[in-house]
């Protein structure tokens, strides 16, 4: 679920406890979690809502002005949604990125896993070409980083995606950047 960075922090600051959706059917179950910008955020609740329904209470529950403002934003189709949302903690992938040092095992394990992503690849082989490129160009567009790899943007972000999830980069504002980690393995090959 997409939740704009002003909410995120009203979220982590406790002072937006739910957000609202429109859906055919819901996105998100209770107990979830999604990792974001401001850390992992859980789903605490799912409720289908009636816009007539809606409360001033609702509207401070989620951090608008006012009802009115709360039921302005209500546009679109499909069912209406009070989803509960809260800071479940930080994002685990922060502490692993920041890792400067690796062990035989943290290596070990780190070959495996890209090993197997590049024996599931449908375009072949691809980490160590992409932890390469941007290390070479950190902070460059993923669309540019994309073109000179000869791969459509999508699927080229899914795949640094994957090396996020195991604490080898991280993102910029403007594209992509070897984590601490991601140097100390790159230094280890």
């Amino acid at each position: 679920m997409l939740i704009r960075r002003p909410v995120l922090d009203a979220i982590a600051a406790g002072s937006v406890t739910c957000v609202f959706r429109r859906w055919d059917r819901p996105r998100v179950r209770v107990g979830g979690t999604q990792r974001t910008a401001v850390g992992v955020l859980e789903f605490t609740s799912v409720e289908p809502v009636e816009e007539a329904g809606l409360t001033p209470g609702d509207a401070r529950a989620a951090g608008f002005a006012d009802l009115a403002a709360l039921q302005r934003a209500q546009r679109g189709d499909g069912q209406l949604y009070r989803v509960g949302v809260r800071l479940a903690g930080p994002d685990p992938r922060v502490a692993l990125r920041a890792k400067r040092r690796l062990s035989r095992a943290d290596r070990a394990e780190i070959d495996a896993r890209l090993a197997r992503m590049d024996r599931g690849s449908p375009h072949g082989p691809w980490t160590a070409a992409v932890l390469e490129l941007i290390a070479e160009n950190p902070g460059v567009r993923a669309p540019d980083l994309a073109v000179r790899m000869g791969r459509e943007t999508l699927p080229f972000k899914r795949d640094v995606r994957k090396l996020k999830e195991l604490g080898l980069t991280e993102s910029l504002e403007v594209g992509y950047r070897l984590s601490p980690r991601g140097r100390a393995y790159r230094r280890t090959r």
